[in-house]
């Protein structure tokens, strides 16, 4: 098993910096998705984005993915590739997961966002998804343990009649994109991983508002709820220090 990777203060100043261009692209993107717009039009500006404050795509290209983020829409959970036929419209819930590479350090975090008039079965979800993420965070201390993160994203998710996606994870990140350890969103508390000083993660809540059971399209990327209930995402890259929890990804 690969060991966890302990950041350095000078590399965190790297993750923090790479994972603020994240941050500062989400809120543009939110600001543009509209009724009518293309997931191209998004992923090219999102590219366009990128390069105008100096990093990379931290996507494109991995493992052969072939788009600068990822945009999937309603019963998408993730890895949705862009494309100029699929149009944005009123009321559907669009997740946008972005990555960076900023002086050899990644940044990665994701939103969902509601198009207009979106149902109130949509706008629970968004908002469970997202509290479930916070609650995530919260657990995430020196002290605790990888399963304790799960916990708590698992119990709020459930209470309010929802479920966490198991076939994918958060996970550590630094110079990879995907490192030690997974962050499951469900867990034992006192299980896993111990969360130590320097640890950077990502936490990334895929919530569904039917059953957890998920498949991925022919395109062998796009990953879909297996009954075509709705899906949201949204994910926070962090650094566990000494004496608090830092969110990288908040502007």
């Amino acid at each position: 098993m690969t060991a966890i990777v302990i950041k350095t203060n000078q590399e965190i100043k790297y993750l923090r910096e790479s994972n603020r261009i994240v941050a500062l692209l989400l809120r543009y993107l939110a600001g543009i998705v509209r009724p009518g717009v293309t997931t191209a039009y998004l992923d090219h500006q999102a590219e366009r984005f990128i390069h105008k404050h100096g990093a990379v795509p931290g996507f494109k290209g991995y493992m052969g993915y072939p788009a600068t983020v990822c945009i999937s829409i309603n019963d998408e959970v993730v890895h949705g590739i862009p494309s100029p036929k699929r149009v944005i419209k009123e009321g559907d819930i669009v997740s946008i997961d972005a990555g960076v590479i900023l002086k050899g350090f990644y940044g990665d975090a994701a939103i969902t966002v509601p198009v207009g008039g979106v149902s109130p079965e949509a706008r629970k979800l968004l908002q469970v998804t997202e509290e479930s993420l916070y609650k995530g965070i919260e657990a995430a201390v020196v002290g605790n343990r990888v399963g304790d993160i799960g916990y708590a994203v698992q119990q709020w998710v459930e209470k309010h009649g929802f479920s966490v996606v198991r076939d994918y994870t958060g996970h550590g990140i630094g110079r990879k994109l995907h490192e030690p350890p997974q962050v499951p969103n469900y867990g034992e508390r006192g299980k896993g991983a111990l969360l130590r000083p320097g640890m950077t993660i990502a936490i990334e809540p895929m919530v569904n508002a039917g059953g957890f059971e998920v498949k991925t399209r022919n395109d062998g990327w796009t990953v879909v709820t297996a009954d075509h209930s709705l899906s949201a995402h949204f994910e926070h890259t962090i650094a566990i220090m000494e004496d608090r929890t830092e969110i990288l990804s908040r502007p």
